[in-house]
């Protein structure tokens, strides 16, 4: 941003300075050359008075020796022609004139005086031609043409345009030294802005207060936006943190009353007149229903807080929860088992992993049948690691895949198995809080594929497969 608007400035600076400069440059160089002009056209006007006596007389006496001192002074040659055009008496003129010398010579024998030239630059070195008609009572007797070089001239040109230059770069150096604090000045509370922006959604994460952004520095407007800015902040993560206060105060208080409820509930078996067994029975189901409910929602709340990432070992958090759940899977059918490379580590929050991985799990086993595999393997791809639970259960469609993380969600032709439907959601916000992603997949063979991915750890060395 501070870049971009020095930028901004100096190239506004420089088009001011080399307009201007350019301006400059272009008056000084009109008024050097209408000056010049002037000074060779009096020159002329003055010779065509001298000579109208000898082209009246026919007589070139002593003229030559007048047009002589002229070149030795000036530099300036000088031709006399008669009306017809024919030199009138020697010159150090060329032996023919240039296009402009030539309409000028022609202006002139028609009565005409020469006007001044278009600008010329200071590279250019062409001479000026002049011609002035000689008049003697008022009929044209022939005329002056005068050829001044002009190197004299550009040279003082172009040592005024160099000072022009210099003056415009030392414009610009100036610009650069007084844009540089008024950029900077500008641009603090904006910078402020943007690293606020960064600590509000840490704060915001982690349950806490937003470092301000405001310190009174900057333009009024930018120190007004920083206090409404500090405003929001403050109001967004009280409003989140109260509504995380809420849900985990609501859960735990919940949580003694229900236990209390299935005790009671409980107690009740066998006490139960007969035709109300069936009642008491779905009755302990709703509150073993609710009580996993409660524990989901406590799960969720503590996923939205952002712990501090640690060097987490894939090898012993799977392998813990594996033999974990290898009981309840051979207690249904089923088979657990373990493969991929071995020796990973991700930087993710102490207990991310096992956490994702009993949700995972949870889920496979309760949509798997008996005699069913359920493959965990580990992985590392572009400096992810890649810890997929593979099921060869029911598995779900594609518009269900997009869906299968969002809260309390259950598919339609499962919703006769137990469960919350905040599993996978768990599951998704553990790995993002960890700075990775969670896919499903439909492999080949029918299931579901569920795939954490997470950053690669320091401490993860290449290893060949388990």
């Amino acid at each position: 941003m501070r870049a971009r608007l020095l930028v901004i400035v100096l190239v506004v600076v420089g088009l001011v300075a080399f307009g201007l400069g350019g301006l400059l440059a272009y008056t000084t160089a009109q008024a050097q050359q209408e000056g010049f002009f002037t000074r060779r056209l009096t020159d002329t006007v003055y010779l065509a008075s001298l000579v109208q006596r000898s082209l009246t007389e026919a007589t070139g006496a002593d003229l030559e020796a007048l047009l002589g001192r002229y070149q030795q002074v000036y530099g300036m040659s000088v031709q006399v022609v008669t009306a017809d055009g024919a030199p009138f008496a020697p010159s150090a003129l060329p032996a023919r004139l240039d296009a402009t010398g030539s309409e000028r010579l022609d202006a002139a024998l028609a009565g005409r005086r020469s006007e001044s030239p278009m600008l010329q630059m200071p590279w250019d070195d062409e001479p000026l031609v002049i011609a002035e008609p000689v008049l003697v009572d008022g009929e044209v007797r022939g005329a002056v043409v005068t050829v001044s070089p002009t190197t004299a001239l550009h040279e003082r040109e172009l040592e005024t345009w160099a000072m022009i230059a210099g003056a415009v770069l030392l414009a610009l150096a100036l610009g650069v030294l007084v844009s540089l604090p008024v950029v900077r000045w500008i641009l603090h509370p904006v910078r402020r802005l943007d690293e606020g922006t960064g600590r509000v959604a840490s704060a915001v994460l982690a349950g806490g207060a937003a470092e301000p952004v405001a310190d009174d520095s900057g333009p009024p407007e930018l120190r007004r936006l920083s206090v409404s800015f500090d405003r929001m902040a403050e109001t967004v993560t009280g409003a989140l943190a109260a509504q995380r206060a809420f849900v985990a105060d609501a859960s735990h208080q919940l949580r003694n009353p229900l236990t209390a409820l299935r005790l009671r509930l409980s107690n009740l078996q066998g006490h139960v007149d007969s035709a109300a067994v069936d009642d008491h029975g779905a009755a302990l189901e709703e509150a073993e229903r609710l009580s996993e409910l409660l524990a989901g929602l406590l799960a969720l709340a503590r996923t939205e807080r952002t712990a501090p990432l640690v060097e987490v070992d894939v090898d012993a958090a799977v392998a813990d929860r594996v033999e974990a759940w290898r009981p309840l899977a051979e207690h249904t059918g089923l088979r657990l088992e373990l493969g991929g490379q071995p020796g990973l580590t991700v930087s993710a929050p102490a207990g991310a992993v096992e956490a994702v991985l009993d949700a995972v799990l949870d889920n496979a086993v309760k949509f798997s049948s008996a005699g069913d595999a359920i493959t965990v393997h580990t992985a590392r791809h572009d400096g992810r690691v890649e810890i997929s639970v593979r099921d060869t259960g029911p598995g779900l469609g594609p518009e269900e895949l997009e869906r299968a993380t969002d809260r309390f969600w259950r598919s339609p032709s499962q919703s006769n198995v137990e469960g919350s439907g905040l599993g996978l959601a768990i599951a998704a916000r553990t790995v993002e809080q960890s700075g990775g992603s969670l896919c499903l997949e439909s492999p080949d063979g029918g299931g579901l594929r569920v795939v954490a991915w997470l950053p690669v750890g320091q401490g993860t060395a290449p290893t060949a497969e388990r």
